[in-house]
This record gives C-alpha cells, sequence and structure tokens, in this order.
C-alpha cells in the first residue's frame, strides 16, 4: 500500500464531518509544524501551510459529507477499489490531503490552503483572507483521472418553510418508509438518472390515493441525493409494501397536516434533475436537487433544495423559478450559501497541467465540472493567480457508495510532483 493511501487510512480514523472536524484540523496543523512548515489559521478553521518561495498553492478541503456509518469509517479493497463499509469513505477530499501530507513529508518547498466546511457551502473559501505566495493554484477536487478541468458551477441553496396546521384525519395509520436507494452527489451526479427517496415516496402515496399526513422526513444532506424518507400517514384502505418501501401500522388516530395533500403534489411535480444540458462541455448546464423535506409537531413544513448552474445567469434564474414555485404554495423562500461559477478558461498554467498529465496518463482533457469547487471563490479573491483542478477517479462522493480508484490516486500523484518540478 502506498504512502498516499496510508496518510489517508490514517485520516479516515480522525473524525472530520463537516461543521465537526476540529480534531482533524489540529492533527494537520501539528504535523506541518513538525516537519518545519509555517502554518497559520483563521476563525472560520481554515489552515494555510507554507515553505519556502514556492510557485503553486496545493488546494483542498478537509472536512467530509458523513453518511451511513460515518465518521466510523472501515476501507476495504476490492478489485482495486477502495470502499468503506456501510459509510461514505472521505476520499472527497481526504485523498487530497494525504498527498499534501506525502510531499510534506518529503520537505517540498510548497504552499497549501487547506479549507472547512466546503461540503456545506463553501463556508471556508468565502471566509479566506491568507496573503498567498504562489502565483498558480492547483486545487485537489476534482474525480476523473487524465482530466483537467478549468471550470465549475456556481450554487445555490433554496430554504423553504410555512407554517400549517393539524386537523383531524380519518382512516387506519401506517408508517411508509422508502429505504436502500443508491444515492449519490447532487451535482455530479444529478444527470445518472438515481432517484430521489422523497420523489418516491410522495409518488407512492398518491399512487395509492393517500392524502393525510401526520409528518414526513427525508434526506440528510443538502449536496446529496436523498436516500430515505419516511411518512406518517391516515389512510382509509391498507397499503401495500413495494421494493425499497417498507408500510407498517401505527397505533393511534394522529391529526394530519392541513396542506398534506397540496405539499404531495409539490413534491410529485417537483422537477428533480437538469433542467439544460450543455453540450459543448458534455455536462449537465443547470439543475436542481429536491435535498431536504421536513415537518414538525407545530405544523412547520420545510423544504430544503440546492441549485446549480454553470453561469450566474442561469442561476438566478433557477432560483427565481424555484422561488416562485414555492411561494405559490404558501411558503416563505431564503437563498443560502451561494457561491459563483469558475468561468472555463485555458491559460498558461493550464496547459502545463495537461501536458504533464498527458506524460502519465497519455491522455488528457479539458473539462468542467457540474459542481461547486472552490476555484470559484477564490478566483474572485486572488484575481491575479491562475488555477486549474485535478484529482484521482471517485464514484459516487457524499454516499455510502463511494469509492476510489487506488493506481488512479497513484498516477495522480505523479502528475502532480511533474506539475510542481515543471513549474
Amino acid at each position: 500500500m502506498s504512502k498516499i493511501i496510508d496518510y489517508f487510512k490514517t485520516l479516515t480514523k480522525i473524525p472530520h464531518c463537516s461543521k465537526d472536524a476540529e480534531k482533524l484540523q489540529k492533527f494537520l496543523v501539528d504535523f506541518a509544524r513538525k516537519r518545519g512548515y509555517e502554518v497559520e489559521t483563521d476563525g472560520v478553521g481554515n489552515i494555510h501551510i507554507c515553505k519556502g518561495s514556492p510557485k503553486v498553492c496545493l488546494q483542498g478541503h478537509y472536512d467530509m459529507v458523513c453518511m451511513g456509518k460515518a465518521p466510523q469509517i472501515e476501507t476495504y479493497v476490492e478489485e482495486g477499489w477502495m470502499k468503506a463499509k456501510e459509510s461514505s469513505l472521505g476520499a472527497d477530499n481526504g485523498i487530497a490531503i494525504a498527498m499534501m501530507m506525502a510531499l510534506m513529508e518529503e520537505g517540498r518547498e510548497i504552499e497549501c490552503l487547506i479549507t472547512a466546511d466546503e461540503e456545506i457551502g463553501l463556508i471556508g473559501a468565502n471566509a479566506v483572507s491568507f496573503d498567498l505566495k504562489a502565483d498558480y493554484m492547483l486545487n485537489l477536487d476534482s474525480e476523473d483521472e487524465a482530466e483537467v478541468y478549468i471550470g465549475c458551477a456556481g450554487g445555490a441553496d433554496i430554504v423553504a418553510v410555512k407554517e400549517d396546521e393539524y386537523v383531524e384525519g380519518e382512516g387506519e395509520c401506517y408508517e411508509v418508509k422508502v429505504s436502500g436507494l443508491p444515492g449519490g452527489h447532487s451535482g455530479v451526479d444529478i444527470d445518472k438518472g438515481i432517484p430521489s427517496a422523497i420523489k418516491v415516496l410522495s409518488n407512492y402515496l398518491l399512487r395509492h390515493g393517500v392524502t393525510q399526513l401526520v409528518s414526513i422526513e427525508g434526506g440528510t444532506r443538502r449536496n446529496a441525493i436523498a436516500v430515505e424518507a419516511t411518512a406518517v400517514v391516515r389512510s382509509v384502505k391498507p397499503l401495500p409494501s413495494e421494493t425499497h418501501i417498507d408500510v407498517r401500522s401505527c397505533e393511534g388516530a394522529p391529526k394530519v397536516l392541513q396542506s398534506s395533500e397540496a405539499l404531495l403534489r409539490l413534491i410529485d411535480g417537483f422537477k428533480q434533475g437538469v433542467h439544460m444540458f450543455n453540450e459543448s462541455l458534455r455536462i449537465p448546464h443547470s439543475s436542481i436537487n429536491l435535498a431536504i423535506v421536513s415537518s414538525d409537531d407545530s405544523g412547520r413544513i420545510r423544504i430544503e433544495t440546492s441549485a446549480r448552474a454553470m453561469d450566474g445567469k442561469s442561476l438566478d434564474a433557477l432560483v427565481e423559478e424555484t422561488t416562485q414555485l414555492f411561494e405559490r404554495h404558501g411558503f416563505a423562500c431564503s437563498v443560502e450559501d451561494k457561491y459563483p461559477a469558475w468561468k472555463p478558461q485555458i491559460g498558461e498554467f493550464a496547459k502545463l497541467v495537461d501536458a504533464q498529465m498527458r506524460a502519465v496518463f497519455g491522455k488528457s482533457d479539458f473539462r468542467a465540472i457540474h459542481a461547486g469547487l472552490e476555484c470559484g471563490v477564490l478566483a474572485s479573491k486572488y484575481p491575479a493567480m491562475q488555477f486549474a483542478s485535478i484529482g484521482p477517479t471517485i464514484r459516487y462522493p457524499h454516499s455510502t457508495r463511494e469509492e476510489v480508484v487506488l493506481s488512479s490516486v497513484e498516477k495522480t500523484y505523479e502528475v502532480l510532483c511533474r506539475i510542481l518540478e515543471a513549474v
């Protein structure tokens, strides 16, 4: 097993879910200082590491999306892929951090910008104000080998809240639970036909004539396609279990939400997934994820969605369209964690990265990604810098299916070393 993977396995043993990564921050600060690097941190948890007069600043984030049993992570290897048992793996973006650790162990003259809470709205990147030394920034958060990323989507989260009330219902009480769906990243996997548990649940209920909701809960992360969703309902006829749908009887005769049917029809009609496709970039141009739905005992209904687009105008239009949809149904809306797109551009540094990628893999391609890379935010903060992004092949991030190709990690690290030497 390579030193990169050894370092990565060390990282998996240190909890670092978004908003709860202080232990890993301390570990990385101590690791760098013990190897003679200057280290500074800021109020939101970002880490700046530097030695000498580096030309390239390596950039990644140290938080991860915790799904399943995470942060309890048990790794294993199957046919060349590293995976985790019943949890997300954290290869996004732990592999990048492991690569930086390997370079520091070698004593390289490098600069590293390691940001906090990237997975919950680029919080760290938005607060960065370090005096960076390098001329170029190489982001290590892409997820396909032999590709050089030169652009990314911008994004915004739309949160809709409605104060409903409970009324008397009729029929028997049932708990309907959708589970066992594959899940995936709400950006890079949004065009793969992965079903949303929230949509599956609403469709099932309406198909069976159920329009009385006692409660509804679905989804866990704004940037993940919902894997599970549960509703407690009243129904005048028995409800059958189906594939991925379990039905159990409940005791009592609880009251139901007055706007149950309207809510279910809103969810069922919501246009989950790709709204426009970019043929030239071969990726979605705009999309939206119905991420989280919940209700509480007071009758408050909350819906959280995550919109993405490859340019600001399209993002604004999608946010406006979604806001108007919710407002027509009596919801009050707010927009949170908005971040800019990174406009694709092939500069001198991108060409250098492309050349080193071809030297190692025998091929390379300039690409943009339908997800939020921190390059979009950081490019606006450091306009004199040139940016590019690379990474090993990672599949199904933000889910319990997350996996990384070990051979891709080795080759991507070789590309990284060649870039540092070439610059």
